[in-house]
């Protein structure tokens, strides 16, 4: 819908030699998102995410004759590879505590206690900084307000849920957060939630006010997360129901009003 979108929007760049990229680069990163989403091995699922980082970086700079669509653009490289590489890290530490880069072998094998919680940090902030938690949300309010309309839509609605899937997932290979993980999240999303609507209404452009808006959409998706991962660490299933029934609800909801807004 987002790509149906754009044929008119990008109408007005028609003639210009960039119009070519801005669709080749588009049809990579959903690609590259679905790619992500099906890879069981560690070195793909980072291949596939490292691809979605750089074709969304091209679609943001599409305008690059004008110096905040440019500072935009490094903004968000800069905080995306910051991310990545926690994720590197992350990825090798569970490479060398299963002795594999495949999926399978870390949901048979698991990881130790001590790893689990090394791996919960890396996971949050690796994929906390493109999900766009607060404080890891410095790129989305510049990038957004940069990209054209059609790629906000696509990367406010989908790409940032990516983070949300890579948590989870990752979450999947591990014992369950600790209980100070869970309020980790929850405080996360709580923070993000309302500092998000702050920020928003004291915003005048409006690509600018609906990036804040994900922003505290997010929150409300980690709050769901972290009640969930909550209930299953204090060995409560209806919380845990509620609560992962709630946040994933939600990530199909912003996805669907995002893109309509």
């Amino acid at each position: 819908m987002a790509a149906l979108f754009g044929t008119e929007y990008m109408a007005a760049w028609r003639d210009r030699p960039s119009a070519g990229g801005s669709w080749f680069f588009f049809n990579i990163l959903i690609a590259s998102m679905s790619l992500v989403v099906v890879a069981r091995d560690g070195v793909l699922f980072l291949l596939a995410w490292e691809i979605m980082s750089l074709s969304s970086f091209f679609l943001v700079t599409f305008e690059h004759q004008k110096k905040f669509v440019r500072d935009a653009g490094w903004n968000y490289l800069v905080a995306t590879h910051a991310g990545t590489a926690c994720l590197l890290a992350l990825f090798v530490l569970m490479a060398k505590s299963t002795g594999s880069f495949s999926f399978d072998a870390w949901l048979e094998k698991g990881v130790s206690p001590f790893s689990s919680i090394v791996l919960f940090l890396l996971a949050v902030v690796g994929f906390g900084t493109k999900a766009g938690f607060v404080p890891l949300h410095i790129w989305l309010p510049e990038a957004h307000p940069a990209a054209p309309s059609h790629v906000s839509a696509l990367m406010s609605g989908v790409m940032i849920k990516t983070g949300i899937y890579g948590l989870v997932r990752l979450l999947s290979f591990s014992e369950v957060p600790p209980e100070w993980g869970c309020w980790i999240l929850i405080g996360i999303g709580a923070s993000s939630g309302i500092l998000g609507v702050l920020f928003a209404l004291a915003q005048h452009d409006l690509k600018r006010l609906l990036a804040y808006h994900s922003i505290e959409n997010i929150g409300i998706i980690s709050l769901g997360l972290g009640v969930g991962y909550l209930g299953l660490s204090i060995h409560s299933p209806g919380l845990a129901i509620l609560g992962f029934s709630g946040g994933l609800l939600h990530v199909l909801n912003h996805a669907l009003f995002k893109g309509l807004l």
